[in-house]
């Protein structure tokens, strides 16, 4: 099948490049030209696993090309697929613009039938509006369709081509035999592919993610609360998980959620709750309790100062917002950097993909290292921000003898605290008494 994708961004690449590796001809249209040529040259703007051999082979193998040239992509696609960005507001309500231009530049390119496929987060009703667009600039028939995507950075290749489910939401028979054509590997591996309409499939989203980040926020204050009271938040999680009501995914306790699409969407679904009046008291809790997660680590590590980090100096290991990406989008890391950089510390930080995104961020006012160990050099203390797997299993006497002070601030609970504290090193982790260490 003939499809372009509209948008280069993280959800555009990954679901262009998964279509081709399928079979389709796929065309990726951005209207950033630079980009659009590097993209075709194989230069790969972010760093997702598997990602670039996917665009490198169907490039070549001529299933898939990269674009700025939106009307002769769309007047040679039979689906168009919409992934540009929809940014927050200031109200926190999701910003439209792309999207309803995108619309727009479509219906003046249409030259028959077209199938316009949603892949962008959009509020609920946007399908509707999508298509009164449409209808304002053409003639020729067209059906829009919802098709939400469920992608972990860092693991987006295994999501795009197996994932849990498909969501298709459209009240057009024509348009779902189109997408049941175009997904026909899904249906062959017997993954699940649940049709509804645009309205329920746009509101699936929201609800899925803002309930994963519920998820978290509740961990993240389980957490705070066994520090008060002497438990251990690994043993409770670990507890918690063999219920299989509730499970182990996104129960680890930590520094709190970011990306691009939890903290978005969770404020996005409030404003949607406050437009209509509903309540959304557990929404606005979970959104609080992970803007206070990056604060109250920060307030650990001044405790332990006397409150004065003034010319400290701290080694920040993991600045992305998960591993396996080089996003930096409402990472943790930013706000706990910032925070400390306000306090008058030295930071000297390392990752493994993220370094030059955090460039654009906290240009010279860190110190980047070219490997984790040089981070460390004459630190007083260690933060553990992104639990990288280089970071796993390091070398503790290396370390102890490159700092000033052998002190770690485990924002993600990696390490051992007992083996730690036989080694020499005091460990101040999340959601544990600094007693308990069995």
């Amino acid at each position: 099948m003939k499809v372009c994708v509209i948008g280069s961004g993280y959800v555009g690449l990954v679901a262009g490049a998964c279509l081709a590796e399928f079979g389709n001809n796929v065309i990726c249209v951005d209207n950033d030209i630079d980009k659009s040529e590097k993209l075709q040259k194989g230069i790969i703007p972010i760093y997702e696993p598997g990602l670039e051999d996917i665009i490198l082979r169907n490039v070549k193998d001529k299933r898939l090309e990269f674009s700025s040239d939106l009307k002769k992509a769309v007047e040679t696609s039979l689906v168009c697929i919409i992934t540009v960005g929809t940014p927050q507001n200031d109200d926190g309500g999701a910003n439209l613009e792309y999207v309803y231009e995108t619309a727009k530049d479509i219906s003046m390119s249409m030259n028959g039938y077209k199938l316009i496929v949603v892949k962008s987060t959009v509020p609920v009703g946007s399908c509707n509006q999508i298509s009164d667009i449409i209808k304002q600039h053409t003639k020729e028939e067209f059906d829009v369709a919802a098709v939400p995507e469920f992608l972990k950075q860092g693991d987006a290749i295994n999501d795009c081509l197996k994932p849990e489910r498909v969501i298709i939401g459209t009240d057009s028979e024509r348009a779902i035999n189109l997408l049941k054509e175009l997904y026909s590997p899904y249906i062959k591996s017997n993954i699940p592919v649940i049709l509804m309409d645009t309205r329920s499939a746009e509101m699936t989203k929201y609800a899925s993610n803002s309930f994963l980040a519920l998820k978290i926020s509740y961990a993240n204050q389980i957490a705070n609360i066994c520090e008060k009271v002497g438990a251990d938040i690994e043993k409770v999680r670990m507890g918690m998980s063999y219920d299989k009501r509730i499970g182990g995914e996104f129960l680890a306790s930590g520094i709190g959620y970011g990306g691009s699409c939890f903290p978005k969407d969770v404020k996005a679904l409030i404003k949607m709750a406050k437009d209509k009046g509903c309540d959304y008291n557990i929404l606005q809790a979970a959104d609080d309790t992970n803007k206070k997660q990056s604060y109250l680590f920060v307030q650990k590590i001044l405790q332990r100062f006397d409150n004065n980090i003034k010319d400290k100096t701290i080694a920040v290991w993991g600045l992305s917002f998960k591993p396996k990406t080089n996003d930096m989008r409402e990472a943790p890391s930013v706000k706990i950097i910032k925070q400390l950089l306000d306090e008058g510390a030295k930071i000297q930080v390392y990752d493994p993909k993220a370094i030059d995104n955090a460039k654009k961020i906290f240009s010279e006012s860190v110190i980047y290292s070219d490997c984790a160990y040089n981070a460390l050099k004459n630190a007083d203390c260690l933060l553990l921000i992104t639990e990288w797997n280089e970071f796993l299993k390091p070398d503790f006497e290396k370390i102890k003898k490159i700092m000033k002070t052998p002190l770690i601030f485990d924002g993600r609970n990696q390490y051992n605290s007992e083996e730690l504290s036989k080694l020499g090193f005091e460990h101040i982790c999340i959601g544990k008494s600094l007693n308990n260490f069995f």
